[in-house]
């Protein structure tokens, strides 16, 4: 008999035998399916194991105390016999990730993950857990860790929960990376920042960077600094923390940031100029310029932003790139004013407050509830 008859022979199986004994069938042969790698073996057994929980509790009696204690009995069989990883509450993590994402091989829903699916994605997952030497990242449903579905099961709002999972995979972003973006409400101040058709797109396609707008967030959250709000610095102290953590400030300002130059000088008219920090989006193919401003906005900076972008457009910039963007990131603006001074139609120039700490995710929403999505 082949592995793939013999897994298969187990799965069918494991639906009219005990849980228990299921569950150590799919953990003994998963661990031979080496092809896939570790992580991808693990992260679809432990799916397989949600499932195999949640139609023995569909099929067992409805009390809740019942299956919880019948959970933490398998788990004490189950960590004695393959160690650990087979917690109670691992368990029960993986009963939720089933939940949360059972309907993925059964359904073609675009959110699934914004890749395309070759045939093999729609095989059962014991199939697959053996079915390719070499398989692709888009041959399977899942593509994160298994530390990156324990955190993204517990966002509860569907759209945003899928937002992290498509932006993980694009950007191989790292738990950590993902946990701050998600900290720092990357998904809410992107929805601030869009209309109501770019709203849902983030649920379906992730952040797509099309044009100068698909860039911007607000606010622009630079706790990374470690600038405290209520003590007194200059636009030097901001712009010196930013170089310091340069890293940081380019993962903040988004997909396809360059960093070029920090007080780039030119010269126009026999008068020297300076921009704060100058960078190059490779996705837009153009300049972006970014002043700083620790006060109000005013609008002098708005005209003077205005001069630096028509240089670059007119002085730098090559025919085949794209015209300038300039950002101004501000404490504090008044948006009828940008309005006013701005002319009508602008679509290179924006001003974005930014703040030194982690926003409130409350009050955000609260600022999304008037988005129609």
């Amino acid at each position: 008999m082949t592995r793939l008859e013999t897994i298969k022979k187990i799965v069918k199986v494991g639906r009219k035998a005990d849980l228990l004994a299921s569950i150590r069938d799919l953990i003994r042969h998963s661990r031979k399916a080496v092809a896939y790698g570790v992580n991808t073996a693990m992260v679809l057994t432990n799916y397989e194991i949600g499932r195999l929980i949640v139609e023995h509790e569909q099929k067992g009696k409805a009390r809740a105390e019942y299956a919880d204690r019948t959970l933490e009995r398998v788990a004490i069989r189950l960590t004695a016999e393959f160690g650990e990883g087979y917690s109670h509450r691992n368990l029960d993590l993986m009963r939720q990730f089933y939940l949360t994402y059972g309907v993925r091989l059964n359904s073609t829903h675009p959110a699934a993950l914004n890749i395309s699916q070759k045939p093999s994605a729609k095989l059962p997952l014991a199939d697959m857990l053996i079915k390719s030497e070499k398989p692709s990242r888009i041959s399977i449903p899942f593509v994160l860790s298994w530390s990156h579905y324990v955190f993204l099961i517990r966002i509860e709002n569907e759209d945003e929960r899928r937002f992290y999972e498509i932006e993980s995979a694009n950007n191989q972003w790292s738990l950590p990376e993902l946990r701050r973006q998600f900290n720092t409400s990357l998904y809410e101040r992107l929805v601030l920042s869009r209309n109501k058709k770019k709203v849902t797109e983030l649920s379906r396609k992730g952040q797509i960077v099309e044009k100068p707008h698909d860039v911007l967030k607000d606010p622009y959250v630079l706790e990374f600094l470690g600038l405290k709000e209520d003590n007194s610095y200059s636009e030097t102290d901001l712009e010196t923390a930013i170089i310091n953590k340069i890293e940081h400030f380019l993962l903040e300002l988004g997909k396809g940031f360059l960093f070029e130059a920090r007080q780039k000088r030119f010269t126009y008219d026999d008068e020297h100029y300076r921009v704060d920090l100058v960078f190059y989006n490779r996705l837009l193919r153009c300049y972006v310029l970014v002043d700083l401003k620790i006060g109000r906005l005013t609008h002098q900076d708005l005209g003077q932003m205005q001069m630096y972008v028509n240089y670059y457009d007119r002085k730098v910039k090559t025919p085949d790139e794209n015209p300038t963007v300039g950002i101004l990131l501000c404490k504090e603006k008044n948006d009828a004013l940008v309005e006013i001074t701005l002319p009508k139609g602008n679509r290179q120039i924006f001003a974005r407050k930014y703040q030194l700490y982690l926003p409130t995710k409350a009050q955000l929403k609260a600022q999304m509830k008037g988005i129609s999505l």
